[in-house]
């Protein structure tokens, strides 16, 4: 966001740091950024007893330098504290590139968020295994890339989809529904920038039509998982899940179909705080700043 203050133009920055926790720390942050005339306009911060780590995100205004000018200056400032940290400002959108398979609720509803102006985003491409979806991603004149997926072809399609992704400059990989289980060197490649989602039935219902399997053991709560891909498979940092409560009356439809609107508006959340820089790693874990 471009302000205009005092006749000089102001530019609005979110800082996200992690760092051994120790006294003094917001003081020393909002020092910094009074030194450098910035103005605090939200900040959160959280303590983990469990890692002794401390995490914080700011989110301020500028007219006294530009991003590259503090990134510069906080180098200096976080080297004593051992702070992993990151500025962005917030009038670039994130570069986004989505993966979808053969199912579209979830890339139909980021495509709607996103032209709504709910989403932060710029979408720059949509890679598919399958042809499905073409014409929707040129209603939204999105780029299409069809890259068939099979075990011979593997490695060749992914080094494909990496391409397509550097080209891009994407910030951020979006795995809507992608059926494909991604080799551990993609997931490494993608690692802190790709987000997944699928049912919450596992480890119950793992494999094919899980919604048929769940019907037939009579389950009462279906929900989604939206988490960073690791090489582990389904097990990477949660950042959300919602459930649903069902009964015996539901078909397989009724689950189904619940189950898809879940899965769409539990990866929306998560997209849109990875978006806004509200997700910091902690370990296995993350810390999520609403």
């Amino acid at each position: 966001m471009l302000l205009r203050q005092f006749g000089i133009m102001s530019q609005t920055f979110i800082l996200t740091l992690s760092c051994p926790d120790r006294l003094g720390l917001v003081h020393a942050v909002s020092g910094f950024l009074l030194e450098h005339a910035g103005n605090i306009e939200e900040a959160a911060q959280y303590n983990d007893p469990d890692t002794g780590l401390f995490f914080m995100r700011v989110q301020f205004s500028c007219s006294a330098h530009t991003h590259a000018e503090l990134q510069g200056k906080l180098e200096g400032f976080a080297s004593p504290f051992a702070m992993r940290w990151s500025l962005h400002a917030t009038a670039q959108p994130m570069k986004t590139v989505l993966l979808v398979s053969k199912e579209g609720h979830c890339l139909n509803d980021l495509l709607f968020r996103w032209k709504s102006g709910l989403l932060p985003l710029d979408i720059r491409a949509i890679i598919s295994n399958h042809r499905d979806f073409y014409q929707l991603a040129a209603s939204y004149n999105v780029p299409f890339h069809h890259i068939t997926v099979t075990a011979a072809t593997k490695q060749q399609a992914e080094a494909k989809q990496l391409e397509i992704i550097e080209a891009e400059g994407a910030e951020l990989v979006v795995l809507a529904r992608y059926m494909q289980i991604l080799s551990d060197e993609m997931c490494r490649r993608l690692s802190g920038k790709a987000i997944n989602i699928h049912h919450s039935f596992l480890p119950s219902f793992k494999g094919a039509k899980p919604y048929y399997q769940a019907h037939d053991r009579g389950v009462k709560l279906i929900g989604a998982t939206a988490h960073y891909v690791t090489a582990d498979l389904d097990e990477g940092p949660i950042i959300e899940q919602d459930v649903a409560r069902v009964d015996h009356s539901k078909t397989v439809e009724d689950l189904t179909t619940q189950g898809r609107d879940t899965e769409s508006q539990v990866l929306a959340r998560a997209v849109k705080w990875h978006s806004e820089h509200r997700v910091l790693l902690n370990g296995h874990k993350t810390v999520i700043f609403k």
